[in-house]
């Protein structure tokens, strides 16, 4: 009985370390798209950052994306900032995209209006600013 109540409460424990990192489930990691957008918001948070852009259709409609990158750790080592882009930049967003046909992926790069490339830093894709 005190075998099967430690095995439990380790499950409960360990469940939670395993119910995040899905984006291989999520996310089409052997395709890449690109969007061209303006910034409305950039969430600088663990733990995962967040940029959140509207990009036009092929028909004009504007289709608001989100795409999440690393932690601002791995992202300040490959360059990034807090400020680095600010609602109505215009960028360029390479990206990983959802399995499910949503408008959301994960930043594989991002260019600045300036042409500066970025990576999204440590465990997948690595690499300074260019």
């Amino acid at each position: 009985m005190k075998a099967k109540i430690t095995f439990l409460a380790l499950v409960a424990v360990a469940a939670p370390l395993f119910a995040h990192h899905g984006t291989n489930a999520s996310y089409d990691m052997d395709k890449t798209i690109t969007v061209v957008g303006t910034v409305t918001e950039f969430v600088w948070s663990n733990p995962h950052c967040q940029l959140y852009l509207d990009v036009k259709d092929a028909d004009g409609k504007v289709v608001s994306w989100g795409a999440e990158t690393n932690s601002p750790g791995n992202l300040k080592a490959a360059g990034w900032t807090r400020d680095i882009v600010k609602p109505g930049d215009k960028v360029t967003v390479v990206l990983h995209p959802s399995k499910a046909g949503t408008p959301v992926g994960v930043i594989q790069t991002l260019t600045l209006a300036d042409g500066k490339v970025l990576s999204r830093g440590g465990g997948g894709g690595g690499g300074q600013a260019q």
